[in-house]
């Protein structure tokens, strides 16, 4: 998908490379949001995404037509993407407690699955996952993708509390939630 830029208030813009999730994707993203704060634009912040970046720029400085055409030099001057490789970003190991005490929707997405609480749990440490997004809520890191062996739909009704610390899913995504929050996602630990 070519990059498209779409305004997104009076001093915003979006640039989206995809519309689906993808590692490519967000390594795009991410080269660009490097790109744009080495730059000389006079850029306010940005809010880099699975496969977009927001970036909210001076309009004292640049005019609507002034940050597109800058965006756009910035993405044409680009070099390709080198392959993609997991040991490009820092790698943490984090301990979880799986148990159907804590992960009230272990044994629901075990029988989504027709396995055991064992092997969603072996499935979901198999895999690393990358973070693709911070949102939601401070520290809120969006994880994927998570293998379509394990992968949960949100659920019909969001809870009113999701203790801190507690592992979910949801579709193709995976997270821990920093803080005590409402929450639709699937408990698992």
């Amino acid at each position: 998908m070519k990059p498209s830029i779409v305004n997104a208030g009076a001093d915003a813009v979006i640039v989206y490379f995809a519309d689906v999730i993808s590692i490519e994707a967000n390594q795009r993203v991410l080269q660009l949001d490097s790109a744009i704060a080495s730059s000389d634009l006079a850029i306010l912040e940005t809010v880099p995404a699975y496969s977009s970046l927001m970036v909210y720029y001076d309009i004292t400085r640049h005019s609507d037509t002034d940050i597109r055409a800058s965006i756009k030099a910035i993405i044409e001057s680009l070099p390709e993407l080198q392959q993609v490789n997991a040991e490009q970003g820092q790698t943490h190991v984090i301990p979880v407690y799986y148990d159907e005490t804590v992960g009230p929707d272990l044994a629901r997405i075990a029988e989504l699955h027709g396995c055991s609480a064992e092997e969603v749990i072996e499935r979901h440490c198999r895999d690393s996952y990358r973070v693709y997004a911070l949102g939601f809520a401070p520290g809120f890191a969006y994880m994927g993708e998570v293998a379509e062996d394990l992968q949960a739909p949100r659920l019909d009704s969001p809870r009113t509390r999701i203790p801190a610390g507690s592992v979910a899913i949801a579709e193709r995504q995976t997270a821990i939630y920093p803080l005590a929050s409402p929450g639709g996602w699937n408990i698992i630990g």
